[in-house]
Formats: C-alpha cells, sequence, structure tokens
C-alpha cells in the first residue's frame, strides 16, 4: 500500500469498489456519485487495473497471501481436527498395547504422557507425573492447545504445516486469480446481456473457482488431515510427513489389476470436500463483496493505505466466520471420510451416509464438532488473505506503472 495518497483510493481498490451491489446495477465506489471518482493522478476505472493484472500475477498474490495464513492459523486448524477426529472414535492413548508390552517399553510409553503437576488423577512414575487415559480427551479448543503443548511438544500445534502450506499455495494460486478473472468475465457479460443477473456473479464465480482448486488439491488435503488427526505414540521416532502419509494410503492397492484407476484413493472425501468449500466460496464471497463495498464507500476520499486494508480485513473476516459456521457439518463429514483407514470403506462411504451416521450418533453437537475452532480460523484466515491478496496485487501493479 506503499504509495497511495491519502486524498483518494488506489486504483486498484477503486476497481474492487466499484462493483454492483446485490439490488442490480453498479454501484460507484464513493456513495452519491454518479461515476467512479478520478484523482489527480487518474485512475482508472472498475474495469482498469485489477484486469489489467495477469494470472500469473495474480496467482503468485495469492500464494503469498496463503503462505502467510497457513502459518498464522494452523494451530487452530489442528485443534478443529482433533475435536472432529475424537468424536469419530480416534483414541489419543493406547491402553490396550501396554498390557502386552514389557516394564521398559511400557514406562518408556507412560512417560510420553506427561500430565501436569497440577493434576490430582496424576500417577507418579518414576519423577514424572502421568495421566489415567481419560485425561486425553480433548473437552475444547483450548484443552486441545494445552494438552499437544504439555503432551506432544509445543511445535506439534504446527503439525501439518509444511502439507498446509504445500497445500494452501497452489489452492489459493488457483482459487483467487480464477475467482478474479471469472468474476470479471461474468459481471462484463451480465451488465450487457442480463443485468440482473449481475449480483449474483461473486456467488457463481466463487463456487466455480472453488471447485477446480479442490479437485486439484484434494490428496494434499488428505495427507494435512491425517497428519493433523493422529499422534505418534512410539517414542522417540518421529511421525510421517506429507509424502509418507500419502504413500501410507496407497500400499493396499499396490497388488490391484486396476492400480491406476485405484489411485483415485488419494481423492478420498473429494465429494465431501466439494459439499463444503463450494457452499463456503457462494456464502464467503457474496456476503464478502458487498461488505467490502460499503466500507470502502465509507472511506471515501479520505481513504489511506491502513483504512483500506483495515476494510478489506474486516469484510474477509465477517465473511469467512458466517461462512464457516454454516458449513461445519460438511467438515466434519469430511474429516471422518478422510480419516478413515479402511480403504474400502473410505470408497464406500458418500457424504450424505456419513452426515446420517454423525447425526445419529452425535445429533447436533455432533455435525458442530470442531465449530469454534473452525470459526476463529476461518475468520482471520480469510481476512489476511483477502487483505494481502489485495496489497501484492498492489505493489505489482505499481511495480508495472512505473
Amino acid at each position: 500500500m506503499v504509495g497511495c495518497s491519502r486524498g483518494s483510493l488506489p486504483t486498484w481498490m477503486t476497481a474492487a469498489a466499484a462493483r454492483v451491489d446485490l439490488s442490480g446495477g453498479v454501484t460507484p465506489s464513493h456513495q452519491g456519485s454518479p461515476s467512479p471518482p478520478h484523482s489527480s493522478s487518474g485512475p482508472a476505472p472498475a474495469a482498469g487495473a485489477d484486469q489489467q493484472l495477469g494470472l500469473f500475477e495474480r496467482a503468485l498474490s495469492a500464494a503469498g497471501a496463503a503462505f502467510v495464513s497457513a502459518i498464522i492459523v494452523n494451530p487452530l486448524d489442528v485443534a478443529k481436527t482433533r475435536l472432529q477426529a475424537q468424536a469419530a472414535g480416534v483414541l489419543y492413548h493406547q491402553p490396550a498395547q501396554m498390557a502386552a508390552l514389557g516394564p521398559d517399553a511400557c514406562f518408556q510409553i507412560l512417560s510420553e504422557f506427561r500430565c501436569s503437576p497440577s493434576c490430582t488423577r496424576g500417577l507418579l512414575l518414576g519423577s514424572e507425573p502421568v495421566c489415567p487415559p481419560d485425561c486425553f480427551q480433548y473437552k475444547g479448543t483450548l484443552d486441545v492447545f494445552l494438552k499437544v503443548v504439555r503432551q506432544e511438544g509445543f511445535s506439534r500445534l504446527w503439525r501439518g504445516t509444511n502439507a498446509g502450506l504445500a497445500l494452501a499455495v497452489p489452492t489459493v494460486g488457483i482459487y483467487l486469480p480464477c475467482y478474479d478473472i471469472f468474476r470479471n468475465g461474468i459481471e462484463d457479460f451480465t451488465r450487457s446481456n442480463a443485468p440482473g443477473l449481475t449480483p449474483y456473479a461473486p456467488l457463481v464465480a466463487g463456487s466455480v473457482a472453488r471447485s477446480l482448486a479442490c479437485i486439484a488439491c484434494s490428496p494434499i488435503e488428505l495427507a494435512r488431515t491425517r497428519m493433523q488427526a493422529y499422534k505418534e505414540f512410539r517414542p522417540g521416532l518421529k511421525p510421517p510427513g506429507m509424502w509418507k502419509t500419502l504413500v501410507g494410503v496407497l500400499p493396499p492397492l499396490a497388488g490391484s489389476s486396476q492400480n491406476v484407476q485405484n489411485y483415485r484413493v488419494l481423492w478420498t472425501g473429494v465429494g465431501a470436500q466439494l459439499a463444503r468449500d463450494v457452499p463456503f466460496s457462494a456464502i464467503c464471497w457474496s456476503t464478502l463483496e458487498p461488505i467490502r463495498r460499503q466500507l470502502l464507500g465509507l472511506l471515501g476520499e479520505d481513504g489511506n493505505a491502513a483504512s483500506v486494508l483495515g476494510a478489506n480485513f474486516a469484510a474477509g473476516f465477517v465473511a469467512g466466520s458466517l461462512a464457516a459456521g454454516a458449513t461445519c457439518p460438511l467438515d466434519v463429514a469430511k474429516t471422518r471420510r478422510q480419516i478413515e483407514k479402511d480403504t474400502e470403506k473410505a470408497m464406500r462411504m458418500t457424504t450424505r451416509q456419513t452426515l446420517t451416521e454423525i447425526w445419529r450418533s452425535g445429533g447436533l453437537k455432533g455435525l458442530f464438532t470442531g465449530v469454534g475452532p473452525r470459526v476463529a480460523r476461518a475468520g482471520p484466515s480469510v481476512g489476511i488473505v483477502v487483505s494481502f491478496y489485495e496489497v501484492v496485487k498492489y505493489a505489482i501493479h505499481q511495480r508495472h506503472t512505473s
């Protein structure tokens, strides 16, 4: 945002603000003005600077935004996945295995189950207090944070970050640029041919762009979910990384005569992921665009770099939180399908069957397991991605114009 004057909104943001409102027709970025305002430096109209950026520039902007967001919000993603996996029956202790082990191995395993010295139920094993199995039940987001740090170490809150980065960069690198291009194209087409449909451009563009990104990156999402859901019980061994996790999905299929076809197991849960992400995108963008336009319209000619950045973050935060809450049941279904280790069962499962099973076993509470960390993650994540994306687009545009 460096280099934008206080006297007017920058070209790239004027273009974003001068979109259509939900009642139809074109709304300029400043209320009461018949057309988009022009500063002394001559900002382009709505279709100007934003559309001059190519696919590579948009992808670069989005990838940078995704990189920052993935690192910041990963602990909330771990908390959400652990809560959902626990509800699906994943255990975070191994009492059945301890009886079959010798005293030394049992001591090593129990030593990994360190408990807080203030825990009144802990048993003293050597010099370390250890907890009974039910102390490893997660009771909420903060409880996940405390127990993961105490039992596995602080760095485990960033478990799956490498997969998250490997997922976020190509996903958002496909998603945001395609959204921009589809939205601009749909708006231009509908203004000339069907003005009443123009307000739905963000909804359609967001849904199509997200579908493309989900299908392309579903195997990485599968790896990340499994990495975050399971913990390593064997002392001294490092949990498997992204590639090892993905390879671990494939061995049961190695002897199949339809080996290539059966690689579709890497796309386990893609249906649930699409069922989650397409409505998420539709809700998010159809909410974000009017909020952002209203906020930027309120700024008027007094908008500076910080206020424009804040408007983008606030709009993204609100839209992301609403969309995350509304689509939480589908996120629970996606997690449950992707953590299923029985390959044949995983291939037979459908999103509808999974939702029905969750409803029967846990009711409404089961469908919204992990909604707290999911909403807490999505709000700032969308806000960071949208605001950072616009900033990098602006920086690239300024570099081109200079």
